[in-house]
């Protein structure tokens, strides 16, 4: 398990999609956090809960690009026939799928640390350059830093799965924006789906920085329904790529 995972953590440092997408969400963050922070009202940024929004628009991104990261590293696989060596070379498919999903967690953790960094960096200039006292307090920046960190990785781990059991990079990926940018966010405001909503995944994402009056979970049980998730679609994962041939 630990030549497979050397392998995969090598591998993933050698090619050039994961720092493209950590580029391109980087620079994501720092236009759609200084757009808020320059176009919403004083009155709105003026007390530290509008602050918080502001500087969690990095969770948002990050989440996406974790889900992005983690598919990317599995479908690649099977886009470009390195699958098939990787699988005749170790044939318990359980143990590399494994090996995937942990890695990515890991590069997805490192993803929602820089985009909340970069966020929390972007709200802070962007509000200091208006003359609005910052607010934010060592408290919410921990909060930002650790759930932005927990919700990507638990994400990545996901993108992973569903990778795995789709197989199909193009169709994934087009899955996974419009999951996380459109339909929850359609559910709850166009069609008021109400507090069920705050189960689905992308929900319990942003539930794991809290300071959302309304959600229904703190950031604890957020996180340990979200890693439900992940050992749910692990499993789905595990059970396609077991039981189709790669040939």
């Amino acid at each position: 398990m630990i030549g497979l995972l050397r392998a995969e953590w090598l591998k993933q440092r050698s090619i050039w999609s994961p720092l493209l997408l950590l580029a391109c969400m980087v620079g994501l963050v720092v236009l759609i956090v200084a757009l808020h922070g320059k176009t919403i009202p004083v009155r709105a940024l003026s007390g530290e809960s509008g602050q918080f929004e502001i500087a969690g628009q990095g969770q948002r991104l990050s989440t996406l690009f974790g889900a992005l990261l983690g598919a990317m590293s599995i479908t690649t696989e099977f886009r470009h026939g390195t699958i098939r060596p990787l699988l005749l070379a170790t044939p318990n498919r359980g143990r590399v799928l494994l090996a995937k999903i942990l890695v990515a967690v890991l590069m997805g953790g490192v993803f929602g640390l820089v985009a909340a960094t970069v966020s929390i960096a972007v709200a802070d200039v962007a509000l200091s350059t208006r003359g609005i006292a910052i607010l934010l307090t060592q408290s919410d920046v921990m909060s930002l830093l650790v759930g932005s960190a927990v919700a990507a990785a638990l994400w990545a781990g996901i993108g992973v799965g569903l990778g795995a059991a789709a197989r199909n990079q193009a169709a994934i990926m087009v899955a996974l924006c419009t999951w996380l940018l459109f339909i929850e966010g359609v559910l709850f405001e166009a069609f008021g789906v109400g507090k069920g909503g705050w189960f689905l995944p992308g929900s319990l994402a942003r539930e794991a920085i809290g300071r959302d009056s309304a959600a229904l979970l703190a950031p604890g049980p957020a996180i340990l329904l979200l890693c439900l998730y992940v050992v749910v679609v692990a499993a789905v994962g595990w059970m396609a790529l077991s039981r189709r041939d790669v040939a």
